[in-house]
């Protein structure tokens, strides 16, 4: 499911608006759908390829395709039909070259390996052999039937491939950024490997601002600044909420702002070394310079302020292991007590009283602030749980706002009992009044008929309810795919 949306969104970013839309897919004959290997026809030049492959997490290489067949036989017809202008350029004598053989489901011993480059000398290669640094790198991709027992998608039969290598990812992203070598991390922190996908659907880049409502401990925060953009953030962790407001990249302004009703969690954390700011000092990324105080359910915006982010990624809290809070506390919020000022002698130190912050209203609120703050053409990129329970999985229905268009939804299975879609959403409409009342129609449409669940507790409850249902599992352990996907 993620994919086909990250290079669709990549390619919106290098290729420019309508770029994704353009990207043409076609399966390889014979394969599953969620076979590794995908033909795609991408727009632009080589350029935008090899940018797309590099900055991709699930992308391993873009090729070139030359030839493929069920057999080498099949595979040389097919390479020798292959125009001539479009292979002499690379096999000149000036040039040197690398021949790699790569199989997926199988392994190739490194004397198969030579058997199998010595069946290509009916290409023409004038260059030179180089195999540390060459100028071109062609690449022959074997996937054989392996069986059905191995975990792996089914191939039907035998393919080969032989191509050129456009482009190549950096496989240095996740090893550098995982969590498990990170200095401040909290019990929702977001998977690394996850926070750069989100970070990839929110087209992140340098001269972007990029807000997230509910930062956490920052992971999403540090995969868009890995790709230079600017990024301000409104934390939640736990009970508290935190915005931190990050004007700044590299090689633009460096001034930094943020919020928390709680103090105490960004400027504090757990030590003077081990806090938001020591993530940063870690991967040597700008740091955030002052922090206020702010709540995503009473944003600090001054009327008339909208249009201002390219981008909102984050998280929402569930309910399941971390639920939301918001400011007023119960009895505030039902009118018992009436509202109260701070003194001023205990604004530093005076924590807010908090209430239940349902999901529902919570993305509701989420939708609004996108729709009034994203410019035209920014996107919104957010988790959305979803119950694997038949009767709800029929009937589920993700949020929807007059503002926005769905571009991709990318579903991450976490147990048997629910999972959560990434929703990439993109801003087509301007915000107004007539705007914001329609949102509102919608919202209270969705949260009657189709997301009751979503209340308080509601999802916490299904979710940890005993797995006996009329005397039968309410969940059978062969819906869940036996393999995963996770090359194209």
């Amino acid at each position: 499911d993620y994919r086909r949306p990250e290079v669709q969104s990549l390619a919106e970013l290098f290729g420019g608006p309508g770029a994704g839309a353009a990207v043409e897919w076609r399966m390889p004959e014979n394969h599953h759908e969620d076979s590794p290997f995908h033909l795609v026809r991408l727009p632009g030049d080589e350029r935008v390829a090899a940018q797309i492959a590099n900055r991709s997490l699930l992308v391993k290489g873009i090729y070139e395709l030359w030839g493929q067949g069920a057999t080498y036989d099949e595979l040389e017809k097919a390479i020798r039909v292959y125009p001539d202008e479009r292979k002499l350029p690379y096999l000149t004598p000036e040039s040197s070259f690398k021949i790699i053989v790569d199989s997926f489901g199988k392994a190739v011993s490194f004397e198969e390996q030579n058997a199998i480059i010595k069946r290509f000398t009916y290409i023409p290669f004038e260059g030179r052999v180089n195999l540390k640094k060459p100028d071109h790198k062609f690449f022959v991709l074997e996937t054989d039937d392996y069986g059905p027992q191995n975990g792996l998608p089914p191939v039907a039969q035998k393919t080969v491939f032989f191509g050129r290598l456009v482009g190549a990812a950096d496989r240095h992203v996740v090893p550098t950024y995982e969590l498990k070598s990170r200095k401040y991390i909290g019990p929702t922190a977001m998977d690394c490997e996850m926070a750069f996908l989100m970070a990839n659907q929110g087209l992140a880049q340098p001269g972007k601002l990029v807000y997230d409502p509910f930062v956490g401990t920052g992971s999403i925060l540090v995969a868009a600044a890995h790709f230079g953009a600017m990024t301000m953030v409104c934390s939640y962790r736990r009970n508290k909420h935190t915005a931190i407001l990050l004007l700044g990249n590299v090689s633009l302004i460096k001034f930094f702002q943020g919020a928390d009703i709680d103090i105490r969690v960004v400027r504090d954390g757990r030590g003077p070394d081990c806090n938001i700011w020591s993530n940063f000092e870690q991967y040597k990324l700008p740091e955030p310079l002052c922090v206020l105080r702010a709540d995503n359910n009473l944003p600090p915006w001054r009327p008339g302020l909208k249009e201002i982010f390219d981008a909102i990624i984050c998280d929402p809290p569930y309910g399941v292991r971390a639920g939301g809070r918001k400011s007023g506390g119960r009895k505030l919020l039902k009118g018992i007590i009436p509202p109260y000022i701070v003194p001023d002698d205990k604004r530093e130190n005076h924590i807010p009283s908090t209430a239940p912050y349902s999901l529902a209203e919570c993305v509701h609120d989420l939708l609004l602030l996108a729709a009034r703050m994203l410019v035209i053409g920014g996107r919104l990129v957010f988790f959305y749980p979803v119950l694997r329970d038949d009767d709800v999985a029929d009937a589920a229905k993700f949020p929807e706002h007059p503002c926005f268009k769905l571009v991709s939804s990318c579903e991450q299975i976490l147990s048997l009992r629910y999972s959560r879609v990434l929703l990439t959403m993109v801003k087509v409409e301007p915000y107004t009044e007539e705007v914001e009342r329609v949102g509102e129609e919608r919202h209270q449409e969705f949260r009657e008929n189709h997301q009751k669940w979503m209340e308080e507790g509601n999802l916490h409850s299904a979710v940890f309810s005993p797995a006996e249902h009329d005397g039968k599992p309410k969940f059978d352990k062969d819906s869940k795919p036996k393999y995963r996907g996770k090359y194209v």
